[in-house]
Order: structure tokens, then sequence, then C-alpha cells
């Protein structure tokens, strides 16, 4: 210990320090500070600047898109077949109030709704003229006339917010704001709402500057003398705190390693057992074919024999990997018909374990205007074979009827599967949903069913292939008129699996 003290002694006498030495880089250090002092306060006050007109403007289209807000919901949740007079009242004088922000708030200089009919612009900023116009049905009212500027402003900002339909703010000069907000009534683009505000925060910004000179001088003293020690101290802090955080952050990335890595497997192991015995039925319905093939009915057993190997193989390939490629379950090369699949699963696998019975009815309703699918068909079919079943075994009903129909909605570019049937339906706990937004049914080791070992998995394995694997929506309720009904939701089915 003496002689590390001793090295140090004799490697600071090296240096000859005298005062006129300390008084430069005292003058030095100063001269610095003053430098940073005064370049800080320019960039702090074009930063005020640039923060208070962003605010401004922020501040506007927020209180606008607000308003807006407010006038869509309240003509949402009203209609006049029901409004009583009292209840009418209460409706203008909320239009009244959304109207009259330039009175509530001092802000705001200029509010109206101008609404577009027959290509004409008519501009309401009265909640009765508006109420009138919109449940009354009469044409007859008298449009303000004070806001020609707006209309003129809107005109030409017409096309650009009909086309994107998002807010356009039009500024004038530094702290004057002209706001659009697309006004959507019961769904369809029907004008906008204009306000026009300039708020005042420059107070805010002479504050801050102010405070910043007088304080400016203080920090500049403390800064000097602790410079050094705060540059070390903090170096040293956060040298140790990207340490820790760096071996948090490896921790946590093993740790989510191997979770998702169990999840796969887990997922893997339970898909392969579900469709395991399905692949054998599935083999004997092949030696069934085979034995009855005769000349008669050649093309038909060609065609079912080939869609059942087919399925063997896909279930044979999805043993050499728990996490497939993505590309092996949605791209461009699939074309698959969604009809044609659930016609094949009806006729040929449920009906066939049920074709000497009566017990099983399937009612099929499909829509022919439906675009295929670029999903691998033995996928949607892993998808909808458990949805199917599921709804066999819980029936309870000596004659279970099944309904399964498809319809494209292409206004939304989406279609929707319906699988229905006449049971008992599903108990009101498996329908709920935790914070996970996914519903108890869907969950692992979630059934009805007290007599098996292996349960839980059919519903499971049927939302995480359509779900994680295929984008799709799934979900479960009950039957008003008695019977469980799952509604699978394939949303942008033109546009949804352009691959790449």
């Amino acid at each position: 210990m003496k002689k590390k003290k001793e090295k140090l002694l004799d490697h600071i006498k090296k240096y000859h320090f005298e005062l006129k030495h300390l008084l430069i880089v005292f003058v030095i250090l100063v001269l610095s500070q003053m430098l940073t002092t005064y370049i800080h306060k320019i960039s702090l006050r074009d930063f005020l600047f640039e923060t208070r007109k962003w605010y401004q403007q922020d501040f506007v289209n927020s209180l606008a898109n607000m308003s807006a807000t407010s006038l869509e919901l309240l003509l949402e949740v009203a209609n006049e077949a029901t409004v009583k007079e009292v209840e009418k009242r209460q409706i203008i004088q909320a239009f009244n109030i959304v109207l009259s922000q330039q009175l509530l708030q001092p802000h705001v200089e200029e509010v109206v709704l101008l609404l577009e009919s027959g290509g004409t612009v008519n501009p309401v900023d009265d909640g009765q003229n508006l109420y009138t116009l919109l449940f009354q049905d009469d044409k007859n009212i008298e449009y303000a006339n004070h806001h020609n500027a707006a209309m003129k402003m809107y005109i030409q900002e017409k096309d650009n917010i009909r086309k994107t339909e998002q807010i356009v703010t039009v500024t004038e000069g530094s702290q004057t704001f002209h706001v659009f907000v697309p006004f959507v009534l019961r769904g369809e683009y029907s004008g906008v709402f204009y306000m026009k505000a300039k708020p005042a925060f420059g107070f805010v910004t002479n504050e801050i500057l102010t405070s910043y000179n007088q304080t400016s001088i203080i920090f500049t003293a403390l800064i000097l003398f602790g410079f050094l020690g705060m540059f070390y101290i903090s170096s040293y802090t956060v040298s140790e705190r990207d340490e820790a955080q760096r071996l948090l952050f490896q921790e946590r990335e093993s740790k989510l390693k191997k979770e998702i890595t169990y999840k796969k497997e887990a997922l893997f192991t339970k898909r392969i057992y579900h469709t395991h015995h399905k692949a054998e039925k599935v083999m004997g319905y092949i030696k069934d074919d085979l034995r009855k093939l005769s000349d008669d009915n050649f093309s038909e057993t060609k065609y079912r024999v080939i869609k059942y190997a087919n399925f063997i193989s896909r279930v044979i390939y999805d043993m050499k990997w728990y996490d497939p490629p993505i590309q092996t379950i949605r791209n461009p090369i699939f074309s698959t018909n969604l009809n044609e699949v659930v016609k094949f699963l009806v006729d040929n696998l449920f009906k066939r374990i049920s074709r000497d019975s009566d017990q099983f009815i399937f009612n099929l309703d499909f829509d022919n205007n439906l675009p295929p699918v670029q999903v691998n068909e033995f996928v949607i079919w892993e998808i909808l074979e458990p949805l199917i079943q599921n709804c066999i075994d819980h029936s309870k009903k000596e004659q279970i009827i099944i309904e399964i129909s498809t319809h494209y909605d292409s206004e939304n570019t989406q279609c929707s599967l319906i699988i229905e049937d006449n049971g008992v339906g599903i108990e009101n706990s498996l329908l709920t949903q935790k914070n996970d937004s996914i519903q108890t049914i869907f969950k692992e080791h979630v059934s009805t069913k007290h007599d098996s070992h292996k349960k839980g998995y059919g519903c499971y394995i049927a939302y995480e292939l359509a779900r994680e694997r295929c984008g799709w929506d799934i979900r479960a309720e009950n039957k008003k008129t008695g019977g469980a009904r799952f509604i699978i939701t394939i949303k942008n089915i033109l546009q949804e699996y352009s691959y790449g």
C-alpha cells in the first residue's frame, strides 16, 4: 500500500502547476461554460418555439377531433323514433354545447359543421338546425352565412380530406390553426367539423427562458467545480447500469426463447397427437375405398383417395418440425375454396361414419361469390374438423343438426364461416375472456369431458392454427334459439396473403 502511494506522488510531482496555470484553466472553463450556456439558450429557445407550435397544433387537433367525435356519438345513440321531447331538448342542448366551443374555450375563434348535400356545402352552427336537418329531414332551414372563409378553405382541401378521411390542419401565420375533421355519419362521409383556434402559449416560453437566465449563472459556478467529479461518477454509473441492463436483457432473451420453444414444442406434440388418430381413421377409409373400387366409381374414388392421401402426407410432413415454414401454411400458390373443403369434410369424413344412421344432419349454405384463400387446404382441414367434431360431441341430442354457412362481404373484403348446432350450447364460463382476450374454450386443457385423459386439444389447436398461423379471427357463442356457434372471420381476404 505504501509503495502505491509513493508511485502516485512521484507521478504527480512530474507536473509543476503554478497559479497562472490554474488561472488559465479556470478562464478556459468559464469561457467554455459561458459559450455553452449561450448556445444552449439559443437551442432551448428554438426548441421551445417548435414545441409550442407543435403543442398548439396538437391541442387544436385534439379539441376538434374530440368535438367531432362527440357529435358523431350523439348522432349514433340518438333515434328520432324513440326520442321524447325532453330527450330531444337534451340532444339539441348537447349539439349547441359542442358547436359553441368559441364560448367555452378562450383559444377557439370559430366552430361550424360543414355538411355536403347535392354537391353544395352547407354550414351548420346551431343545434336546433342540426337536429332538424338530420332527424326530421327538413331541408328548409337557415344555414349560417358568416363562415365564408371556412367554406372557401374547405373547398380547396375537400378532395384531400375525402380521399384520406384524416384530419387536415391549415396553419395561418405562426399561431392560427384551421382544423378540418372528417365527419362520418352512419358510416358515410358527410362533411367536416371545422374549428379555427389561436392557442396562446407564448407566456410559457417566456417564463421558461426567464427562469433559465436566472438559474444559468448559479449552475455555471456549480458545474465548473463539479464537472469532472460528476463526469467520472456519471460515467461509472452509466457503465454499471448498461452492464446490468445487458445482463438483464440477456437473461430475459434466454427465458423468452425457452418459453417460445417450449410452447412451439408443446403445440407440436398436441397437434400430432390430435391428428394421429384422424390419420388412422383416414387410412381405414382409403383401404375401404380400394376394396370397393370398380369401373362405376373409379373417378369418384380416385378423387377421394387422393384427398385422403394428401392429408396423410400433410400429417407426416408436420412431424418433421414443430415450427414449419410460414410458406408451407399460407402462400400465393395456394388457392383454396373454403366451400369445397367444408363439403369434402362433411361428405367424406363426418357423413361416412354415420352413413347408415340419421343421427347427424348437415345443412350447408354456401356463398358462391366467396374468393379463394391462399392457405393450404389441409391446414384448413385441421382447423375445421375439431370444431365440427365439437358440435357433434357436445350437442347431447338424439338427432344432431349441424349448419355450416359461408358469407362474403365485398364492401369490407372479408368473409365469414359459421358452424352451428342445435345442441345445449356452451357453458357460459367457457365463453368468458380474460386479460389475454382469449375465450376460455380455446385455451389448453379446457373441456367439459370428464372421462378423457387427453382433453381440451381440439378447440385449442383450431384456435392456434387459425389465429397464430393464418391470422384469422375465431370466436364461440351461444345461439338465442339454443345450440353453439363458431364464427371464423377472414379479413382483407383479397390482400391478406401477399407473401414475400
